[in-house]
């Protein structure tokens, strides 16, 4: 008996991309470094300023001048986050059938709670979310499964009774390891060279809507 879906939020419920790469480019051309495309933006997007910073410059969390990159890169998103970002097509009418059921609904994202507090409430959700857990909300963000226990806590329902659904290989492996079962997203920001065979989620979909066929 589903009584919750809980969502990942960039490339899963939101298109994010557009913004994610419009600051990752701004910042490119700053450093006198070439843009880089859409498609190749959107197979890093779930992975944040770590993934976008080691595609656009060759630049990951071990190199020395990463947080100044970090810090440079977040600011210059922070000044568009909601400039091109729209809910998925089907994502409202999911959601409004999620609580005509009375299916409690959800955000755990690993985005931080600087964006995600401002960015949630402009994606015109037709019903707002039960509960949203950011990256940096508990201390761990998934793999963790920290903010997947938190989120259950917070609307009171038992993960076995919570579906996640998620774009990415940690959304599968933190739901999996909470007891949740497991939807992947298959129209998010998947790369080419991803295994998703390998993340074993429990189900596949490949546009929100097909969620309710899973009810």
């Amino acid at each position: 008996m589903i009584q919750a879906v809980l969502f990942d939020l960039d490339g899963t419920l939101a298109d994010t991309a557009l913004d994610l790469g419009g600051a990752l480019n701004t910042l490119l051309a700053r450093h006198n470094l070439p843009a880089k495309s859409m498609d190749e933006i959107r197979t890093q997007a779930s992975h944040g300023a770590a993934g976008l910073l080691k595609l656009g410059a060759g630049i990951t969390p071990d190199h020395p001048d990463y947080a100044q990159w970090r810090t440079e890169y977040l600011d210059e998103y922070d000044s568009r986050y909601a400039q091109d970002t729209a809910l998925f097509d089907g994502v409202n009418k999911l959601i409004a059938e999620l609580d005509k059921r009375g299916i409690k609904w959800g955000i755990i994202t690993n985005k931080p709670m600087r964006f995600t507090d401002k960015l949630v409430p402009k994606l015109g959700f037709v019903i707002p979310p039960a509960v949203v857990v950011s990256g940096d909300t508990c201390g761990e963000s998934k793999p963790s499964v920290k903010p997947m226990f938190h989120a259950c806590e917070q609307i009171q329902i038992n993960p076995q009774h919570t579906l996640y659904v998620g774009d990415a290989e940690r959304d599968i492996q933190a739901g999996r390891n909470a007891g949740m079962k497991t939807i992947l997203a298959e129209w998010g920001y998947i790369a080419p060279e991803d295994r998703t065979e390998t993340w074993q989620p429990d189900y596949r979909i490949s546009s929100p809507l097909d969620l309710l066929k899973l009810l």
